[in-house]
């Protein structure tokens, strides 16, 4: 919690007016802005005008009210666009090890196998189980892999499978391809996967999908555990809020990055 003397008042304020605008609310009046944004009427209308002085905001024709403008989308878009979702990823896992998880993953699809583009981990103690940025598993025994291919259609969900050797890391490990297939519609239908030493040894992992606008998984969100540290149900219950919340986050930045062109062009 930030201390009340740190805050810059008027800058919070500033946004307040930013945050009144929302879909079902595209066009305010002062007044209106003023009560969502818990202002005083004179204070809504100084930062209102310098809003619109700086390009943020733009006065509605014929009438009193006013309208956010696309310059909105550069608060922010091109430090976040740059760094891809690896980028804005990297920070949302460091937050959640060691708290959450021993190690927190962002990982996508090449070929049959999952590529590690963004990792937060503690010392794990077996090198085995170092996954830097870069590094690749098979997707058939891996939640991440689970959950990148659930979502696409089963056919081709099979052709990835088909690509790659599937051999058994562990006795949990499935390689049967009616089995994979199966265990893909469990994930797609329960929104998650989880992995309890299928992929190594002593590690429980639950993922989840960050889903494009046409609900593709463009990616997976992985937390992982050692299995010494907590029960598998238990880490579920306390990973999955955390997990759901990162992939949430990213699903959303990923849209507002792949429509920023289209509005700008528009």
């Amino acid at each position: 919690m930030s201390d009340a003397k740190s805050v810059v008042q008027s800058a919070a304020k500033t946004f307040a007016v930013l945050r009144a605008f929302s879909a079902e609310r595209t066009e305010l009046t002062i007044t209106d802005v003023a009560g969502l944004a818990a202002l005083d009427r004179g204070t809504a209308f100084r930062l209102i005008n310098t809003l619109v002085a700086l390009g943020y905001l733009a006065a509605v024709p014929g009438s009193r009210r006013f309208r956010l403008t696309l310059k909105c989308l550069d608060l922010g878009y091109s430090a976040l666009a740059g760094g891809g979702l690896a980028g804005m990823a990297a920070p949302l896992l460091r937050e959640l090890v060691p708290g959450t998880a021993d190690a927190a993953s962002l990982g996508m699809l090449e070929g049959p196998d999952v590529v590690y583009v963004a990792r937060a981990q503690t010392e794990m103690g077996r090198r085995d189980l170092d996954r830097r940025v870069g590094s690749r598993t098979g997707a058939y025994a891996a939640a991440l892999g689970h959950v990148l291919l659930a979502w696409r259609p089963e056919q081709e969900a099979r052709a990835v499978l088909e690509r790659g050797e599937r051999v058994k890391l562990s006795e949990r490990t499935l390689t049967d391809m009616d089995a994979l297939l199966d265990r893909l519609r469990a994930v797609r239908a329960r929104g998650y996967a989880v992995s309890d030493g299928e992929n190594a040894y002593g590690l429980r992992t639950v993922a989840a999908p960050v889903l494009d606008q046409s609900g593709l998984p463009r990616a997976g969100v992985s937390l992982t555990v050692r299995s010494e540290r907590m029960a598998l149900d238990g880490f579920i219950q306390t990973a999955l809020p955390e997990l759901r919340r990162v992939t949430g986050a990213l699903a959303i930045a990923l849209g507002q990055i792949e429509a920023a062109p289209e509005r700008r062009a528009g």
